[in-house]
C-alpha cells in the first residue's frame, strides 16, 4: 500500500481525500504526466494484518471521534469538551472568564453549556468555507477561529463508556 499526498488536493481523483493505493493502482495513477512527479510513500502496516487483504486494498479504517478541542488566542488558553452522545453535549470551559481582586487578584474559572458547537461540526468541508465567521453563533466561532489542538478517541477501544 501506498500513500500520496500530493494526489490529495487532485480534482481528478476526488480531491480533498486521503489517497492510498495498492502497488498496481499507486503505478497506474502516478503513470499520468501530472503525477509523475509526486512523491509517494509505502504505508507500514501492522504486522498482524492479513496479506491478503492489504494487497487488495483492504486495509481496515478506525473511525476516531472528537471529544476535546484547546483553542488559544493571545495567551488565553479554552477548551471545549464533549460530554455525552447526543451532538450537542458540548461543554466551553474558560480558565480566566472572571477575575477577583484587580492585578493581585485571581481567575475566576467557568464552564458553561454551548450546545450550538454540535451543528457547526455537523457541517460538510463546503459549508463550513461558505460560513461568514463573524455570523457564527455563541463560543462556536471560538472553536472554528481559534482551534489549537483536537483530542479523537476510539469509541470501540474506549475503557470508560
Amino acid at each position: 500500500m501506498y500513500e500520496c499526498r500530493e494526489c490529495y488536493e487532485d480534482t481528478d481523483i476526488s480531491a480533498g481525500k486521503i489517497k492510498q493505493f495498492c502497488k498496481t493502482c499507486n503505478t497506474q495513477v502516478h503513470l499520468h504526466p501530472k503525477r509523475q512527479s509526486h512523491k509517494f510513500n509505502p504505508l507500514s502496516l501492522p504486522k498482524d494484518l492479513p496479506d491478503w487483504d492489504w494487497r487488495h486494498g483492504c486495509v481496515p479504517s478506525q473511525k476516531m471521534e472528537l471529544f476535546a478541542v484547546l483553542c488559544i488566542e493571545t495567551s488565553h488558553y479554552v477548551a471545549f469538551v464533549k460530554y455525552g452522545r447526543d451532538d450537542s453535549a458540548w461543554l466551553f470551559f474558560d480558565s480566566m472568564a472572571d477575575r477577583d481582586g484587580g492585578q493581585n487578584g485571581f481567575n475566576i474559572p467557568q464552564v458553561t453549556p454551548c450546545p450550538e458547537v454540535g451543528e457547526y461540526l455537523k457541517m460538510s468541508l463546503e459549508e463550513l468555507h461558505s460560513l461568514d465567521s463573524r455570523k457564527i453563533q455563541g463560543c462556536a466561532r471560538r472553536l472554528l477561529c481559534d482551534a489549537y489542538m483536537c483530542m479523537y478517541q476510539s469509541p470501540t477501544m474506549s475503557l470508560y463508556k
